[in-house]
């Protein structure tokens, strides 16, 4: 089934490796239909695999191997909302640990170049918080770091 809203992410021609990393790597993860291209295509040739239906953490989501004409930038990333250290360090060291890139304050790039903002559930309820002094002393932490570091959120929003 085609879903009414899918996410299509370009890419030059490993779609379904990506694919298969998101599934491997995130719950509420798959691998659907691979569609293989009926003739040739600025990207590819006839045969070659040309779209892969897949989803990640749910998000129903499309890869096109359109060849390099269009990279992938920060201008789209997905988030994910992690509960605690161990599963943040999970996600970002598969992440980086597969061929991907650190960025600045939680986010990062896979080897795709497909962002990624691994984001802790406490840095959000930090800059939430009604004590602005403590939101922006938990921002000024995130502002210094790579990947998020609980811990340090949550002693510099205490103060």
């Amino acid at each position: 089934m085609i879903p009414k809203n899918t996410i299509c992410l370009w890419f030059n021609d490993d779609a379904l490796d990506a694919a298969k990393f998101y599934a491997a790597t995130f719950p509420d993860s798959a691998v659907g239909e691979v569609h293989h291209a009926p003739g040739d295509f600025p990207g590819g040739q006839a045969g070659k695999v040309l779209t892969v239906q897949f989803t990640v953490l749910g998000i129903p989501c499309l890869g096109l191997n359109g060849g390099p004409v269009f990279p992938q930038t920060e201008a789209f990333s997905f988030q994910v909302a992690t509960d605690d250290q161990d599963e943040t360090d999970r996600y970002w060291n598969a992440i980086v640990g597969n061929g991907g890139k650190e960025s600045e304050c939680g986010w990062c790039k896979d080897k795709w170049g497909v962002s990624w903002q691994i984001t802790p559930r406490v840095l959000t309820e930090a800059f939430r918080d009604p004590d602005r002094a403590a939101a922006k002393r938990a921002f000024e932490a995130m502002m210094t770091m790579r990947k998020i570091d609980v811990a340090a959120i949550e002693a510099a929003r205490r103060g």
